[in-house]
Order: C-alpha cells, then structure tokens, then sequence
C-alpha cells in the first residue's frame, strides 16, 4: 500500500526539482563583468611646459580651428578629472618626452618638463630618439638623478637636487654593442586591479638616422617587433597577463584623429603592428606628431599628436577569469583652454618656470622687419630654412664656405617677435634649441649631387628632407622619377654645378655625420668643425639683416618642384 502523503511529497519535490531544471535552461548564469583598465596616453612632449598653437578641424565641423593647446598645469587638470573616474588610470607615453624643448625647458637640461611629468603620475614611456639628443650619459642621468651631466652649465640650475624621472624609461631594442645588455630595462609590469600589465618600450630601429652619430656610439639597435616579442616569456613568467607596446615610430592616417578604427593607417608603424606576437592588442606610438586612432589587423594602433595638444584616453575591458582583452575603447582629447580645470600647484610650478627664465629668454638679440614662417611651400622650402642656411654660410665664410645646408626636422617653430619686430634671445631659442654646431667640409659636385638624391632614402619617406639651403644654390625635383633621376638643374651661384670640381659646404653636425639619412656628408673631406652653434650664427645674422621678415622674404624659390 502506498502512502497517499509521501508519494505527494515526493512528487512536489520532483516539480521543483523540473522547474529548477527548466528555470536554468531559460536563463543561465550571467557573463562576470569584465574589469576596465583605463590607459591615457601621450607623445613627443618635446618639452613644452607651456601650451602652443594647435590647428584642427573639431568633429562636425569642416572648418579648421586654431587654438593654443595642453601646457602643463591643464594636462594635469585633465590627468586628475580622468582619475576622479578611475583612480587606478595609467599614464604612459611613447617617447621625445624631452630634447628639441623650448628654452623654458631646455635652458634647464630639460630638468623642469621631467619634474612636472613626475608631478603627472607618468608610470612609463618608451625612449624616443630625443632622449639620446646628449648621449647615453645625459639620458641616463634624466632616468636616474644627479648632477653629472655633459652640460654642466644647464644641469642642476632651475633646482640643485635633481632627482631624475619618477617614471621608467623602456626600450628593448636599445643594447650595448659590447655586452648585448639593454641600456635600460626593456618592460616593466604594473599590477592595475588584479591583472598584472605589461608595458613594453621600443625606438625606431633607424634610430642613427635621426640622431647625431656621437650621440649612440657603442650602442645597438634591434628590429622593433623582434624586439618586442622576445620580451614577452619573460614577462609572462613574471606574471604578465596584458601586454601594452609604447614604441617611437609611427605613421599617417588619412582620417581625422578623432575617428576611432581608422584603417587609412599608412607607415613604419604598421608593419611593426603586423609583426607583434597575437597577445599583444595595444600599440601606443609617437615620432610621426600626428594624431590617430586605427587597427592595423585587429590591434589598435594609436597616437597623440605632440607637444601635449591630445591626450589619449584608452579602455581595455579585460575577462576576470582568463585576463584576456575583450574589448578596446580609444579616444583622442583635445587638451584646449577651458576644457579642464588647470592645476594650481602646476600653475605655480610653471610660473616659477617662467620667472627664472625671464631674465635670460627675454633679451633682446634682434629687430626684423616681421615674424618668420617655417611654413613650407609645395617645394618642401621654407622662408625661415632659407634663412638659417644663409646664416650658417655667413658665420663660416672665413672657413671658405659656400653652400649652406639646414635640415628642417631641427627647426622647431617660426622665428616670432615682439612690438616693433623686436627678437628675444627666448624666441631664437625656440627655432633652434639642440645647440647643434657647425661643420665645414669640402665635397665634390658628384658628392652634392647624390646629396640631394639621397633626401629620398629615408624609410616610408616620399619627400625631400634637406629642402633648406643656401641662395647660393638652386635645383629642381620630381618625386616621380626613378631614385638616381629625381634632381635636375643644380647650380651654384647661378653656374650649372660640375661633378669633379670641389665645393666647401656648411651643415650641422646632425647632418655632417649624415643625419636624415644622408651619408654622403661623412665623406666631407677638410672637415672643420667650428664649434659655432647654429643658434649663435642665426642671431648675428639676425642682427646684420634688420630687413628680414618683410617683402625680403616674398616666396622662396631656392628649389623648385617640377611635380
């Protein structure tokens, strides 16, 4: 006999048990929330303590917009309302933090814009190849403190304690030569919420390119990507689980930077991107001073445009069980006057900048008819290249000079003036801060002439690289003929040049030791090198051409574009 109560019981217990069964085929268990980690990003800083002029075309609008962006005390004020959101935000940047900086930096050893990225939070940024601009030993002493410096007279002056970065300093593909030990460490990791990052830094590999010769001697640079990838088992037995490359290199898109997944990406960059272990999802680049946001085969590749005008702000969602990246969200951020709260601790620093540089960066050195452009023409020209290569010619004509050369890239801002066309010693510095020297040397016309083709040996480069020179010389170009044929129509003070005649020939010692690429100019013979400083030179011709600025400097017309 059964029991009517038990067997009721029993078959209670068995709807449960279905509609419990049921229940969880309808709805299973919800996906664990990822956990974001927020990244913000900069790039070639170069320096600038204070904002500077920035031209871009806002989103939805089609006119161009100029207005002067970043300086440090607002980057800070954006820093701390981005972290107000995230207290856990990582700063990181991809390198040319310091060196072609202007005077309010530079007169220091670039010692002021290392202390107020301190003062940031900066966690780690990849070396560029600005932070070589003095060597090895300055590059460290910037990492580490001190005032052993090969610039004794601008190290250790704004403070008498310097204390060296707060943030590391990345490269794995910067070596000694003789021990194959990495000049500084390759990664570091950083424990964000529980997930271990690891943040891997890179140079151009083609670092000697850009970089005066003396400046790496004894070191060895490494593939980019190879560079990279061979980090990571070491990094994964320290527990990395993310990986983040900050490289300096980068490319051009033909996108607008705000426009997130861009795929116009085009340059060195991108086949660095190419080449990288899968793991890696993240790339934050520099050198290139554009901004983007683009994925190169399924990994974003971003930048930040220079001098502090954007910040990029970066997402990562990570999954909590496997630490895997599930998503990734970019933004670029204009860092404009009004948009943030300036820091007033910063705003205080910065003003303390500004009052024990006054005195020197305010003397007079000149007066010119109006403000100079470096603005170029479809040439490649420039009214002010002209002029610091007319200067140079005229600071060594007692070594025989002839032709002048001066290569764009270290020309760093227009020459501007006061009232009256009045120029400070502040405003000179500003176009040319290296303290780069001048080197006098004889090369023949067969020389000069592969000079000039060599302009378009620099990787991805379509463009002519030394496009400043001298009015005594004056050539046409087609960037559509074969390399070889791409020069026509070179002469010297107006006579056609000759291959086996000998020409004494005036350039930086950026260029003399075959900077840009050009290694035709390491072949000088009778080399001099003068010790003058090319911003020295520029300033006496300055004085002695009160007329410059004006009509004087219509259109330039040294170097013609045939197409």
């Amino acid at each position: 006999m059964i029991d009517s109560r038990s067997f009721g019981a029993r078959l209670s217990s068995l709807a449960l048990g279905v509609a419990l069964l049921l229940s969880g085929c309808a709805a299973p268990p919800s996906k664990p929330v990822p956990i974001e980690i927020n990244l913000v990003a900069l790039n070639d800083f170069h320096g600038n303590l204070e904002p500077s002029k920035y031209t871009y075309t806002p989103p939805g609008s089609t006119q161009p917009r100029t207005i002067q962006a970043g300086g440090i005390d607002v980057l800070k004020g954006a820093l701390d309302a981005f972290r107000k959101d995230d207290p856990d935000l990582l700063f990181v940047a991809a390198g040319d933090l310091v060196g072609g900086s202007p005077a309010e930096s530079s007169m220091f050893a670039d010692e002021p814009s290392i202390v107020a990225l301190n003062r940031m939070g900066l966690v780690a940024s990849s070396l560029g190849n600005h932070e070589f601009d003095q060597g090895p030993q300055e590059l460290l002493r910037q990492q580490h403190g001190g005032c052993a410096s090969p610039r004794p007279a601008k190290a250790c002056r704004f403070a008498p304690d310097f204390k060296g970065a707060g943030f590391t300093y990345l490269a794995a593909n910067v070596v000694d030569a003789k021990t194959g030990k990495t000049l500084v460490p390759g990664w570091r990791i950083v424990d964000v919420k529980g997930v271990k990052v690891g943040l891997i830094g890179a140079v151009l590999h083609d670092l000697a390119s850009v970089t005066v010769a003396a400046s790496i001697k004894g070191l060895a640079m490494g593939d980019e990507a190879a560079s990279i990838n061979a980090a990571l088992p070491a990094m994964r037995a320290q527990g990395a689980q993310v990986f983040v490359v900050l490289v300096h290199e980068g490319g051009f898109a033909d996108q607008p930077f705000y426009q997130a997944g861009c795929d116009t990406l085009h340059g060195p960059i991108v086949a660095i991107a190419k080449k990288l272990d899968p793991a890696i999802r993240l790339v934050i680049s520099g050198h290139s001073h554009t901004g983007y946001l683009c994925k190169v085969d399924g990994r974003v590749v971003t930048q930040a445009d220079a001098y502090g005008h954007l910040l990029s702000r970066i997402r990562l969602s990570v999954d909590p069980a496997t630490k895997a990246v599930e998503d990734i969200q970019v933004r670029n951020v204009v860092m404009a006057p009004g948009a943030f709260t300036p820091d007033p601790r910063m705003t205080a620093y910065l003003a303390d900048v500004r009052a024990k540089s006054r005195a020197v960066l305010a003397q007079p050195v000149a007066r010119i008819a109006a403000a100079i452009s470096r603005q170029e023409t479809p040439s490649g020209e420039s009214a002010l290249g002209d002029v610091i290569a007319d200067a140079v010619v005229a600071a060594t004509r007692d070594q025989g000079a002839q032709i002048g050369f001066m290569n764009p890239g270290g020309i760093r801002a227009d020459l501007e003036t006061e009232a009256g066309g009045v120029v400070t010693f502040g405003q000179a510095q500003a176009v040319l801060p290296f303290g780069n020297t001048l080197v006098v040397m004889d090369l023949t016309g067969a020389q000069l002439r592969r000079a000039l083709e060599q302009q378009w040996d620099r990787p991805a480069s379509s463009d002519p690289s030394i496009q400043a020179v001298s009015s005594s010389l004056t050539y046409d170009w087609d960037g559509t003929l074969p390399a070889g044929r791409r020069v026509s129509n070179v002469k010297v003070d107006g006579v056609p040049l000759a291959d086996d005649k000998t020409y004494r020939v005036v350039a930086n010692n950026f260029l003399a030791e075959g900077g840009d690429n050009i290694p035709v100019f390491v072949k000088g013979t009778r080399r001099v090198a003068t010790g003058l400083r090319d911003i020295d030179s520029l300033i006496a011709y300055l004085k002695k051409h009160p007329e410059l600025g004006g009509t004087s400097l219509a259109a330039p017309q040294r170097i013609h574009k045939v197409r």
